[in-house]
C-alpha cells in the first residue's frame, strides 16, 4: 500500500526558505504524477504545484510562481517543494498527494495523501 510522509515544515520569518519533502513508499512512485496542496485555517484546500510522472513537466500556482519549485528524485522516491521568499499568506498545512487522473489542479483527482506538514511564516 502506498504511503506518503511529508517533512520539512516549520516556523520561518517572511523572506525565508523551506524545503518540504514527501517520501513515498511502494513501487508505484515512478508511474504517477505528484502534487502539493495547502490548506490554511478556515480556507479550502488549494493546489500549489504538481510534477509529471517523469519529471518533465511542472505546474505551479500563479500566487507562488517564481518563489516555489517542485522536483522529484527517483532514487529515494521523494518529491520536494522548494519554497523561497516566503510570505505570511503562505502559512498553511502542506500536503503531498498521488495524482490519479485528469487535471492536476483539482484535489479530487488525487488518490493518496500524506498527513501534512505545518508551515508558519511570521511577519
Amino acid at each position: 500500500q502506498v504511503q506518503l510522509v511529508e517533512s520539512g515544515g516549520g516556523l520561518v520569518q517572511a523572506g525565508g526558505s523551506l524545503r518540504l519533502s514527501c517520501a513515498v513508499s511502494g513501487r508505484t512512485f515512478s508511474s504517477y504524477a505528484m502534487g502539493w496542496f495547502r490548506q490554511a485555517p478556515g480556507k479550502e484546500r488549494e493546489f500549489v504545484a504538481a510534477i509529471s510522472w517523469n519529471g518533465g513537466r511542472t505546474y505551479i500556482q500563479d500566487s507562488v510562481k517564481g518563489r516555489f519549485a517542485v522536483s522529484r528524485e527517483y532514487a529515494n522516491n521523494t518529491v520536494y517543494l522548494q519554497m523561497n521568499s516566503l510570505k505570511p499568506e503562505d502559512t498553511a498545512v502542506y500536503y503531498c498527494a498521488v495524482h490519479m487522473y485528469g487535471d492536476y489542479f483539482n484535489s479530487d483527482r488525487y488518490g493518496r495523501w500524506g498527513q501534512g506538514t505545518q508551515v508558519t511564516v511570521s511577519s
